[in-house]
């Protein structure tokens, strides 16, 4: 629970009133739900969090184990952050031996006080770490202990401590500090202070320690256990699962983990054989501000944390390397589907950096992921393990085949075989997402949380995929100087026929011709000056200029239909004069338009759809019709619809699959359907949403009706 900064709407989910107020800190907020309550009414709440409205696409803190590792964690979750706030949000820094107490202890030395240098162990004494406390020269032993438990913190029973003083610096010896005024007689180095050990007072023969369940399903979170002389790592091991109501048998499928907090996370496995009286004894000799923040955990053998470093090395070049969470499927509960929200930050204007932001704070930051620093596949290995889960891809159409590319790979190792996919459209043409009712767009003035409700009631559909395989034409003989100048790159490729053949996998659309070629202009153009594309307006007004310059002063694609073969699932089609063709897999190409058309369906042709496993084949005449179908004026030339494609050519030609162009040498290309299918996530149609109070402590917006747009 965070206190104070309420949104003005804020309600009391206790009481039901309102729970706002204008100073600033009055009133409380849980991170994870958002749900607000009175300073007095939030101890009313129930203690574990539901996680809200969310709660269905929530990935549980409890189910993640992270890395040990001293790393901050802005380091762990990949966020770049500015220098002062990687000072504040870094690893406890080390105590230097300029730390003194807070209230000015060099001032406070006079002539009736003293300042010591206080260990907390031997550790410290070895690294020279202290901290310092100003006493009365008259103060007795209890007295030194206490402002010594004080400068360290420590809350415990202090009868439990004592001081020495420390006698020989390298061996560690040291002396018990005896009253009455114990400062008389102790031993000061030339030129130093008084240096004084805090220690614990053990009993030699049992000691009590604390062993916490930790990722267990156990109704209890830690148990209190008596350790003898006798007693090993075994024997507590056996104990605690009798404790958290398991069968104490099964001891040798569990290990006790020794859990550090001091800095970072550091932890150990103990040793089945080890003395526990032994191992405690040690452990608050050795440090007992460390021993303070060490914990003993219970955990399953087969089931360890998995320290998971993603990471490539390639020559010299730089590395991305990430600590990745680990996840415990057992712990998510049964009707859980977590949310991968994959986000590309580069697409659409760089809207995808405040989206990320927005996201991390609605859902549990590590299932969140920048595709630009390593890739989908990071968050799909992460989660690997999970039964049933969901996809979130933030980016343009390229995005989208870039998940749905590495999820092919992940899958196959995969708990969960074919996770839905649902899309928020931050490129420029944005096609499969207005198919599936995403909107043309992201504006930015939409509420993250109405999404994540969207993906939360979103129907799965099924989306066709098809494979574009292009073999080059096999030559019995070096080509001629004017082809060698255009296909240079196939020059190499000519003795083997396997390496004439690629292939792509194809889910909106594929051209070959005028459209490919502006296309292809396009990319030329960005590619040189990538800093000048980054709205949708302007990249539309680019299309628009390379149309205008192709219709006027360059027709390289006149006569395209004397110059292809094109066979619809084996028979040969007699083209009309055009182009270039379209071949569909969406109603929707080039910013939303439908080449298809809207027309009434005649015998000819059934209704198209993206899972009828069919293909729409379409003609553009010239590069002026090309410009009224992208403005919604006009439709293409409906030429065939069928399972299979073939195009044969003898010259090179601009093609592009999904909006990515290339030159393609002679030769033939197939379409051919793709065994991988992708599930994707359909956006329910909206609905008027009336004005209940929000439980998440936010305002709701409602989007304008702009956003189902395809202008927008």
């Amino acid at each position: 629970m965070r206190e104070g900064n309420l949104p003005r709407d804020s309600r009391c989910v206790v009481c039901k009133k309102v729970c706002y107020s204008s100073e600033c800190l009055a009133g409380m907020r849980c991170e994870w739900c958002g749900q607000t309550a009175h300073a007095l009414c939030y101890r009313q709440m129930d203690g574990n969090c539901q996680f809200g409205l969310l709660q269905k696409i929530m990935l549980p803190p409890n189910c993640l184990t992270i890395p040990r590792t001293e790393l901050p964690m802005e380091q762990l979750l990949n966020i770049t952050a500015s220098s002062e706030q990687s000072t504040s949000l870094s690893s406890p820094c080390k105590i230097t031996a300029d730390d003194v107490s807070s209230g000015g202890d060099e001032g406070k030395e006079k002539e009736d006080y003293e300042v010591l240098r206080i260990f907390d162990g031997n550790n410290s004494l070895r690294t020279q770490v202290f901290r310092t406390a100003s006493v009365p020269k008259t103060a007795s032993a209890q007295q030194i202990r206490d402002a010594a438990l004080r400068r360290f913190h420590i809350q415990d029973t202090p009868e439990n401590f004592y001081v020495t003083q420390v006698i020989n610096d390298l061996t560690g010896e040291e002396e018990t500090l005896e009253d009455p005024v114990p400062l008389r007689n102790v031993k000061r180095p030339e030129g130093r202070r008084a240096q004084v050990f805090l220690r614990y007072r053990d009993d030699p023969d049992k000691a009590v320690v604390k062993i916490y369940g930790g990722w267990l399903r156990v109704p209890v979170t830690f148990c209190t256990l008596n350790v003898t002389k006798e007693t090993v790592v075994q024997d507590i091991v056996s104990e605690s699962l009798e404790h958290f109501g398991l069968d104490r048998k099964t001891w040798n499928r569990y290990n006790l983990i020794e859990v550090s907090l001091e800095r970072g996370v550091a932890e150990r496995t103990c040793n089945h054989h080890e003395n526990m009286l032994q191992l405690v004894r040690n452990l608050r000799k050795d440090s007992l501000r460390r021993y303070h923040v060490i914990r003993f955990y219970v955990q399953e053998k087969e089931d360890p944390h998995d320290h998971a470093v993603f990471g490539a090395v390639y020559e010299d070049k730089k590395l991305i390397v990430l600590c990745l969470p680990n996840v415990q499927p057992k712990m998510l509960p049964p009707d859980s589907e977590p949310l991968l929200v994959l986000v590309n930050v580069k697409s659409g204007g760089c809207q995808g950096t405040e989206l990320i932001k927005s996201f991390r704070k609605l859902l549990n930051p590590f299932q969140v992921f920048d595709v630009l620093k390593g890739g989908p596949l990071v968050g799909l290995y992460v989660f690997r393990n999970i039964p049933k889960y969901k996809i979130l891809a933030c980016g343009g159409d390229g995005t989208i085949g870039w998940v749905l590319q590495c999820l092919d790979i992940a899958k196959q190792d995969a708990a969960c075989f074919s996770p839905p996919c649902g899309v928020v459209p931050l490129g420029t043409g944005n096609d499969l997402a207005r198919v599936l009712r995403w909107g043309g767009g992201y504006t930015g003035e939409e509420n993250p949380l109405d999404i994540l409700k969207d993906v939360i009631e979103a129907d799965e559909v099924r989306l066709d995929r098809w494979a574009v395989v292009f073999h080059e034409e096999e030559r019995s003989q070096p080509p001629t100087a004017p082809a060698a100048e255009g296909g240079a790159e196939g020059e190499g490729m000519m003795n083997n026929p396997e390496d004439q053949t690629s292939m792509i996998i194809m889910n909106n659309y594929f051209g070959i011709g005028i459209d490919a070629d502006v296309c292809l202009k396009f990319h030329n153009k960005r590619d040189a000056n990538p800093e000048k594309f980054q709205s949708r307006l302007f990249n539309k007004t680019q299309y628009v200029k390379i149309g205008l310059q192709k219709a006027l002063f360059e027709r390289t694609c006149k006569d395209l239909w004397k110059r292809i073969e094109v066979e619809v699932d084996g028979k040969v089609i007699e083209l009309p004069n055009i182009e270039g063709i379209i071949v569909l897999n969406l109603l929707s190409w080039g910013s939303g338009a439908n080449p298809w058309g809207t027309a009434k369906e005649d015998e000819n042709f059934s209704k198209p759809t993206h899972y009828d496993g069919l293909l729409e084949v379409v003609g553009v005449s010239d590069v002026s019709r090309l410009g009224l179908i992208q403005s919604k004026l006009a439709a293409g030339i409906r030429i065939a619809q069928g399972g299979s494609i073939r195009i044969t050519t003898h010259e090179e030609w601009p093609v592009q699959v999904d909006g990515e162009p290339h030159i393609q040498p002679p030769g033939t290309i197939t379409i051919l359907k793709s065994a991988l299918r992708a599930n994707m996530l359909k956006k329910p149609r909206r609905r008027t949403r009336g004005r209940s109070p929000v439980p998440f402590g936010v305002v709701a917006y409602t989007p304008a009706p702009a956003y189902m747009s395809p202008r927008a």
